[in-house]
């Protein structure tokens, strides 16, 4: 009589951060459909209902582990990483998602609120990502996803903090690409266009101004611009799918533009000169 065992390969782990809403909420429910076990982090767990309820509809919800992490708070983000990765063994995928868009023209953006900004999406994604590089050296494997915006590649009037958040992750990016690129461990940007998300929302609501402000007229039309941008903008679930084929891929490029204006607006860098591009933005945003 003879036995035979068999082994299941382990499944994937991905940590997301920011998974409450928006593009962190529909990837974890795009991979919790691939099999992944998804680590969904956010800030304030009260706020994961949405997704539980998502995921109760779809049936994963025995796919999703709920995890309560801070980006501006290294000493926790550590121990929340080292729980995962003791509980698991492995991290295969961490998508660097936690982020929001400060604005404002930059005479009235008070110091504190830069590096507010700069603390979540800059910061704090470097802070996670150095959690799980280690680890991901170790293994000599893993998939480093940041979300990234076209305002990294293209900066508007009156989003200067957002903007600049966004060009760091992008030379963020490059250098780490280089450096992991012998032990395995690929490194990927997504750039989104304008989607229907919060974070436009949000940070239209948080304007910093001044009453008489000389830039009014200009913060109006980019306002306006904006509020058109995101009423016309196409699901946010294009870049969920989008990130469900990246990490199936096994050479993943390093840019990956998606979405409302960003292909042109990347086409438009790479052929225009510098001042037709500066004019056709302040066409878009008279």
């Amino acid at each position: 009589m003879t036995s035979s065992t068999t082994y299941s390969a382990p499944s994937r782990i991905a940590i997301i951060t920011g998974s409450s809403s928006g593009f962190g909420l529909l990837i974890a429910l795009n991979l919790a459909r691939q099999g992944f076990v998804v680590i969904a982090t956010m800030r304030d767990l009260s706020r994961r209902t949405a997704l539980e309820e998502q995921a109760a509809q779809q049936g994963v919800t025995d796919r999703i582990q709920y995890v309560q992490l801070d980006v501006t708070d290294e000493q926790s983000l550590a121990t929340a990483v080292q729980s995962i990765y003791r509980q698991h063994g492995h991290i295969d995928v961490l998508i660097n998602n936690a982020g929001y868009a400060a604005g404002g023209f930059v005479e009235h953006v008070p110091m504190q609120a830069w590096r507010d900004q700069l603390e979540t999406n800059v910061f704090g994604l470097i802070a996670v990502t150095r959690a799980v590089l280690p680890i991901m050296r170790e293994q000599r494997s893993g998939l480093i996803i940041n979300m990234s915006s076209v305002s990294g590649l293209a900066a508007f009037p009156g989003y200067a903090p957002y903007a600049t958040s966004k060009f760091a992750i992008e030379g963020f990016s490059e250098s780490l690409r280089h450096e992991m690129a012998p032990f395995g461990v690929k490194i990927v940007l997504v750039e989104p266009g304008s989607y229907r998300t919060d974070i436009w929302d949000k940070g239209l609501s948080s304007i910093h101004t001044k009453p008489d402000s000389p830039y009014q007229p200009q913060l109006d039309a980019v306002l306006r611009y904006s509020r058109h941008s995101a009423e016309h903008a196409p699901h946010p679930r294009q870049v969920a799918d989008l990130i469900g084929r990246i990490v199936n891929h096994k050479h993943p490029r390093l840019r990956y533009p998606v979405g409302q204006g960003s292909g042109l607006l990347v086409m438009a860098r790479k052929l225009l000169p510098w001042s037709w591009l500066e004019w056709i933005i302040r066409r878009a945003t008279k």
